[in-house]
């Protein structure tokens, strides 16, 4: 098919996306915490809509919509600081309402699915870091000279979810198990509220940092 690249990108392409699987960022962190506080099928959920993000991502940049977004200052500013701004919010939630981490004694917590989705897909399309990347990273790939560039763009972007979702999965089941031993370790448990905090914080504050160019 011709918008199937050939073996030896595909090879270099699914290692560059495992490596890039098992390295921690905001989407990493938030399936976490919400399998930690919510159980295993929120996490599932959080994780999911993540993966309608980089869906989405990947269609911008095969359609050339995300250059554009990053050609516009103005634009890039709203992106980031609202990407920035969510999850400064994500990370008081977790301190002054334990709303991340906290386990009831059923183990579950009370998030509806939608609303854990809907919080992986803002923390994905938020992120103007995930943007870039994907603006760097799959046109790599392809040649722009082309004719199928976009069907292979998008390919290689649905191909990523494909390869990383193993991993996504394993890090949901893990973080969900964890949960089980936290709810015996409720200072434990208020230690890690604290550790998600700072990550979403600090996450927060690379996303401010980024530039367009």
């Amino acid at each position: 098919m011709n918008y199937i690249p050939g073996l030896p990108v595909l090879a270099t392409f699914s290692l560059a996306v495992l490596l890039l699987a098992i390295t921690p960022g905001p989407d990493m962190t938030l399936w976490m915490s919400r399998a930690i506080r919510d159980g295993r099928a929120i996490g599932m959920m959080a994780m999911l809509g993540t993966n309608l993000g980089i869906v989405i991502h990947t269609l911008l940049v095969a359609f050339g919509v995300s250059a554009l977004i990053v050609a516009s200052p103005v634009a890039f500013l709203v992106l980031k600081t609202g990407g920035a701004g969510y999850l400064l919010w994500l990370a008081i939630q977790a301190v002054r309402n334990r709303s991340v981490l906290a386990v009831k004694a059923t183990g579950k917590g009370s998030a509806s699915m939608g609303t854990a989705f809907l919080n992986g897909l803002w923390v994905n399309l938020l992120n103007p870091k995930v943007i870039i990347f994907f603006m760097t990273f799959l046109p790599q790939f392809v040649s722009v000279k082309d004719p199928h560039v976009t069907g292979k763009l998008i390919f290689l972007g649905v191909l990523s979810i494909l390869i990383a979702l193993p991993i996504a999965i394993v890090v949901v089941l893990g973080a969900n198990r964890l949960a089980d031993w936290l709810k015996r370790k409720p200072q434990v448990m208020r230690a890690v509220d604290y550790v998600f905090a700072t990550v979403f914080s600090v996450f927060a504050v690379k996303i401010l940092l980024t530039q367009s160019r």
